[in-house]
């Protein structure tokens, strides 16, 4: 018994540091944050007491109910982009690739450079005078430059599953790496034909890897400021963009940190209903 009691205590000790850490850099600014949107702010302090009107006003008002769904169908369509596009390539390297190793470290180059550069990268290729745009000027395939290509949700969420790509592909190549090929085999003995085999096994062994993935990219991408700042203009402005604004441009902290607890609270809802569905998917892989 004594025994037991030391390890656990020895696990409470190495656990120490990180508690500590997440509970000075992650608790203690929430609390201050939800602690600031029960007040009500005059000028530059706040006024006595303590209200819920800041949550009023952000639920009772339609322009930011808009912006919050559209916040959430962009991070999910995020989502579903990079993930559809960074399968096929954590396909490639699980069952097809010699040097997996060197594979994964190519895959992960462009991300070494910097968040903000990658993003002014895209606005070069995306602008009016841009890469794409005078490369089919040049070869007179259109008249004048595309004018959809930035400015509007396109370029935020081409921008972001460039930007999210790789913390797609690691974890449904993880998932991948995990399928039994003795499985894969068994099919095929049987008779499967090789979509078959993906659509029965492969496919629904690799879900929870391919949800992981999903909740990796929408739960940041719906907190984005910087990209929709960037490249999205007023047609792909985000609740982050909104938030940035109360906080440092209109100076009311109160509304400001209302928006933020009420776009976390929608953000975890659906976190937890990813969750949710990763657990079933892992259960029905079972």
């Amino acid at each position: 018994m004594a025994q037991k009691e030391r390890i656990s205590w020895e696990g409470y000790g190495l656990l120490g540091p990180s508690l500590v850490v997440m509970v000075l850099a992650l608790a203690g600014p929430l609390l201050l944050l939800a602690i600031t949107s029960f007040r009500s702010q005059n000028g530059i302090g706040f006024t006595q007491g303590w209200t819920l009107a800041q949550y009023g006003v952000v639920l009772g008002r339609s322009s930011y109910r808009d912006l919050l769904m559209r916040s959430v169908l962009i991070s999910g369509l995020v989502s579903l982009v990079t993930v559809a596009l960074a399968y096929p390539i954590a396909y490639f390297v699980a069952f097809k690739a010699q040097r997996k190793f060197l594979w994964l470290i190519a895959l992960t180059i462009p991300f070494w450079t910097s968040y903000l550069l990658r993003v002014f990268a895209w606005k070069i290729i995306l602008g009016f005078n841009g890469v794409i745009n005078s490369g089919l000027t040049q070869l007179h395939l259109i008249a004048r430059p595309l004018g959809f290509l930035l400015y509007n949700p396109f370029a935020v969420v081409v921008t972001l599953a460039h930007a999210w790509a790789a913390f797609a592909i690691l974890p449904i190549y993880v998932s991948l790496e995990k399928v039994d090929r003795s499985l894969l085999e068994a099919a095929s003995d049987l008779g499967d034909g090789p979509l078959r085999r993906f659509a029965r096994i492969t496919l629904p062994l690799s879900m929870p890897g391919v949800i992981g993935a999903a909740i990796l990219i929408f739960v940041p991408t719906t907190g984005d400021y910087v990209t929709p700042q960037l490249v999205g203009g007023a047609k792909g402005t985000m609740i982050a963009n909104l938030i940035e604004v109360e906080f440092n441009g209109v100076g009311n902290w109160p509304l400001g940190a209302a928006l933020s607890l009420v776009g976390m609270a929608v953000v975890g809802a659906f976190a937890g209903l990813f969750v949710a569905a990763a657990r079933a998917a892992t259960k029905a892989a079972r």
